[in-house]
């Protein structure tokens, strides 16, 4: 039993050494020589000792840490994308079209690798091919600004390295490299391109026939000096051969007249066709270059034209930009002092009710300390009033002057009054009575004041009736002094 059970704890252990042993072995990972290994988590730092976000290994393996890391591939496989670039602006002002081929893929540098995992780690070949043909457009349309349109179609290898060179130092950022670049065809919309190899072709057409009519003449002027000399050879030998025959000589030398004739003709009619083939051949290429130079005046007018109307439509919308923004200025002003306005009514608005809210409670107050009686209220208001109202009263007769008053009374009247009396007593009713200042007001006297009144008028109503008993003829002095 004992060694059973010490035979049992040993099979235990190999089998967990075992599982441990293949726990550890799945862990290690190899890499595929088209993909590089990413390793992410805690990875160590670096030479400035700073903590590393990745490990990228590219041929070899490493041992993924449980827990603590994780890992992904980088496809290098290449992506080949078209990049067809439209109306791209040149140096000249031209826009042309320049459709191209790029291929891509994921860089093995050190550095490169380490921008390609942490920035295309995760991103699906699609997406990693959007973002690099973004790149490439950027830089084709800032390369094709800084050349001429001849210098790209002509020179097409310092085109092809400028884009290499300036696409190549973009797309390592993100971790990229490019691997080839093909520009397919280069066209453009004004017909510029097409002038230009009208005439390179009207050119090499003129030079192919200049070098045709030359040659031609050649040929025929030492075919010419060939059978003259065959024949002043043939000549000398059969007049030394035929010496005797006279006539023969004759005939000889009037057909050899005759023959020459006949090659100089035939020379000078060479000559002549040779004359005005040039002379087409140059007709031809006069033609070719003016209509060269019609297209690229026409070229230069509609440029001309667009400069124009572009900076007009700019100093256009410039002023339409000025004129909206002063109005917006006005327009806030406006709502600002309207808006002042509209406070400084609302708080005199608030002040005048405070005024009113407050005189209201001290009518309040005097009413309640007068028992509740408002008639009571209102005396005790105008007895604290009453020193101002005889103030008023003594203030409109204060300023009169009069020296001295006559009056011829001429008896009594139909009233019973004399004239005397009723001088008086409109001039005394000419001052206003405090009675009659209270009634234009829509208010009454107390009772005590009002008695008071009535029986002052009615003692000097009394000593007007006595002075109608004076003579007839009065005389009154009434001296007022300030």
């Amino acid at each position: 039993m004992g060694n059973f059970t010490v035979l049992l704890v040993i099979c235990v252990l190999v089998v967990i050494l075992f599982a441990a042993l293949i726990a550890i072995l799945s862990r290690y990972r190899k890499c595929p020589s088209d993909k590089i290994l990413v390793v992410y988590g805690k990875v160590g730092t670096d030479e400035m000792g700073n903590p590393r976000s990745a490990k990228c290994i590219h041929g070899g393996a490493a041992f993924i840490v449980p827990v603590i890391q994780s890992y992904q591939y980088l496809d290098l496989t290449p992506i080949s994308m078209n990049v067809d670039l439209r109306n791209a602006l040149s140096k000249q002002n031209i826009r042309i079209n320049v459709p191209s081929r790029f291929t891509v893929g994921i860089s093995t540098e050190p550095g490169v690798m380490q921008n390609a995992a942490e920035r295309l780690l995760g991103l699906k070949l699609i997406e990693i091919q959007e973002l690099a043909k973004d790149i490439i457009f950027g830089q084709l349309r800032l390369i094709i600004a800084t050349m001429d349109i001849e210098e790209i179609n002509a020179d097409r290898d310092k085109f092809l390295v400028a884009v290499s060179k300036n696409v190549e130092i973009e797309l390592k950022k993100i971790g990229l490299r490019l691997i080839n670049v093909n520009v397919t065809d280069i066209t453009d919309e004004s017909g510029y391109l097409n002038a230009l190899g009208k005439e390179a072709a009207a050119k090499a057409v003129n030079d192919a026939k200049k070098s045709v009519a030359e040659q031609n003449r050649d040929g025929e002027i030492g075919q010419a000096n060939a059978q003259q000399e065959q024949r002043v050879k043939v000549a000398a030998a059969n007049a030394a051969a035929i010496e005797g025959e006279n006539e023969s000589r004759v005939a000889v030398a009037d057909s050899e007249a005759s023959r020459r004739e006949r090659e100089a003709e035939a020379l000078r009619r060479a000559t002549a066709a040779e004359a005005v083939q040039q002379a087409k051949a140059k007709q031809e290429a006069y033609a070719a270059q003016q209509e060269a130079e019609q297209t690229r005046a026409a070229l230069e007018k509609a440029t001309q034209k667009a400069d124009v109307i572009v900076k007009t439509e700019i100093a256009k919308e410039k002023a339409e930009i000025d004129a909206e923004a002063e109005a917006e200025v006005i327009r806030r002003k406006a709502r600002g002092e309207a808006d002042a306005i509209f406070a400084k009514m609302q708080a005199e608005a608030k002040g005048q009710q405070e005024i009113l809210t407050r005189q209201a409670e001290g009518m309040r107050a005097i009413v309640e300390a007068a028992g509740g009686d408002a008639n009571a209220a209102v005396k005790l208001l105008i007895a604290e009033k009453l020193e101002d109202l005889v103030a008023i009263q003594v203030e409109a007769i204060k300023n009169i002057k009069i020296d001295k008053v006559t009056v011829w009374d001429s008896g009594a009247g139909s009233d019973g009054q004399n004239s005397t009396a009723g001088f008086i007593s409109g001039m005394m009713k000419a001052v206003p009575p405090l009675n009659e200042l209270f009634k234009q007001a829509g208010m009454e006297l107390p009772d005590l004041l009002g008695k008071e009144i009535k029986e002052a008028a009615e003692e000097r109503a009394a000593a007007l009736t006595a002075a109608q008993d004076e003579p007839e003829r009065v005389e009154t002095e009434i001296i007022s002094e300030e």
